[in-house]
């Protein structure tokens, strides 16, 4: 005979590391609340079942979703939650070890397992729902996913072996997915990938991230756009050309180059060079003078020198991007990279790391003191203290400058565009006033 549950399963959906992460929590959220599963993302004070998206990316991030699952996994046998689920990129990638040293874990899953997961909750999954997504972030921004996987064959970079091969969507379920997102107050589109500028290649033939842009920009209700993670080789400027014509589309681009010694790049197989690299910048200001840009550098590679270090900072001296991000180098299994001795000190390559900020945070002081008496166009994300808290089209949410307005003097809303005046900046932050 049947018996009948006394108490309602309520899940709780923790997700770590980057934003593709977290579009994939938010499509299995959207997913178990079709079935009118008791779901939230981050909370975890009444849930009895919990599921945690991992990241597997580099030391700091696989440790991080290693101590999570371990105190989840104690929480179970102290009775505090019923069930627990693992996915993501940790799981994808070390599921067979994970499964011996962490037997708490009810199963884990891949990162292109989400049927097998909606399994265990009883829930088929609704090929209908694609295109629509439970958001996470403030109502205001969300993330669109515009593909998954990668084809590249950076040394470094273990991603190829936990998200498989390059995966485009096509335009018309991106758009379908906008409109949507516009319809529940989503005013900035995020565009992410591991690859943005390989869009179309698998699909159509060519490369079609300017016609997805353009499309994109015709969706009613999206007043910003804005791209992540672009290559450098091979980059097709067209996406500059139609970012200078589309108002809609942020004069911002997030560019991760990784580094600028011409032997680091050969042994990084980036497929390109310093020269190369400066050429493409200069030709991307070039085309869009107002243009902001954001990278990330990876520091302390095998066989990395301090002549080498050195043609990374000179680099950055020319480039003057406006936003950089560094990491120190680990070795991660299965990567090409693992073939050189990670001969760098953990000392040298975090004194490196620091160097290179250290010049970072002068450059974006000097740029940002430019700023001082210009008057902006303000998204506002929150309210914070005695700040409101917003950004330019020039940032990112969570990475990059945020624009702070007293909340003493002004009553505004979050979501709301404001216009400003900058009167004061420092290296990460800027002071407006209203206009």
């Amino acid at each position: 005979m049947k018996t009948k549950k006394l108490k309602r399963d309520k899940v709780s959906v923790i997700t770590l590391g980057c934003s593709k992460n977290l579009v994939d929590s938010e499509n299995l959220i959207t997913q178990l609340k079709a079935d009118e599963i008791d779901v939230e993302h981050d909370q975890t004070t009444d849930s009895n079942v919990v599921v945690i998206n991992t990241c597997g990316f580099i030391d700091l991030a696989k440790e991080e979703s290693i101590n999570t699952i371990i105190d989840y996994a104690d929480a179970k046998n102290k009775g505090k939650i019923d069930k627990l689920y693992v996915t993501g990129c940790l799981s994808e990638r070390y599921k067979n070890d994970l499964e011996d040293e962490i037997p708490e874990v009810d199963a884990f899953f891949g990162t292109m397992e989400l049927p097998s997961l909606l399994e265990k909750f009883n829930v088929d999954y609704k090929h209908e729902l694609i295109g629509e997504r439970s958001i996470t972030t403030p109502l205001h921004y969300a993330y669109l996913k515009i593909s998954e996987g990668c084809n590249r064959t950076c040394s470094f970079c273990a991603i190829p072996l936990m998200r498989g091969k390059h995966i485009s969507r096509s335009i018309e379920s991106l758009v379908k997915e906008a409109e949507n997102l516009a319809k529940n107050g989503v005013k900035e589109l995020l565009l992410i990938a591991q690859e943005l500028t390989y869009y179309g290649l698998d699909i159509y033939k060519e490369r079609r991230l300017a016609d997805l842009l353009d499309a994109l920009c015709s969706v009613n209700g999206i007043e910003w756009i804005r791209l992540h993670y672009a290559y450098p080789s091979k980059f097709p400027l067209e996406i500059i050309e139609v970012m200078a014509r589309q108002q809609k589309i942020c004069n911002y681009l997030d560019m991760p180059l990784q580094h600028a010694s011409d032997p680091v790049l050969d042994r990084m197989r980036r497929q390109i060079t310093n020269a190369e690299q400066k050429t493409l910048i200069s030709d991307i200001k070039k085309i869009n003078p107002d243009i902001r840009m954001r990278t990330t550098m990876l520091v302390g590679f095998p066989g990395e020198t301090e002549e080498d270090f050195q043609s990374l900072c000179e680099f950055v001296k020319f480039a003057k991007f406006d936003r950089l991000g560094v990491f120190t180098y680990s070795h991660e299994e299965n990567t090409r990279a693992t073939e050189f001795q990670d001969d760098v000190p953990a000392e040298v390559k975090q004194d490196r790391a620091n160097r290179l900020m250290e010049l970072q945070r002068e450059i974006s002081l000097q740029l940002n003191e430019k700023m001082e008496g210009k008057v902006y166009r303000i998204l506002i994300d929150r309210k914070e203290n005695e700040y409101y808290v917003g950004r330019t089209e020039f940032d990112s949410p969570e990475v990059d400058n945020e624009v702070l307005i007293k909340a003493d003097d002004n009553y505004l809303r979050v979501g709301d565009f404001v216009t400003a005046k900058i009167i004061e900046a420092d290296a990460f932050d800027l002071y407006a006033s209203l206009v």
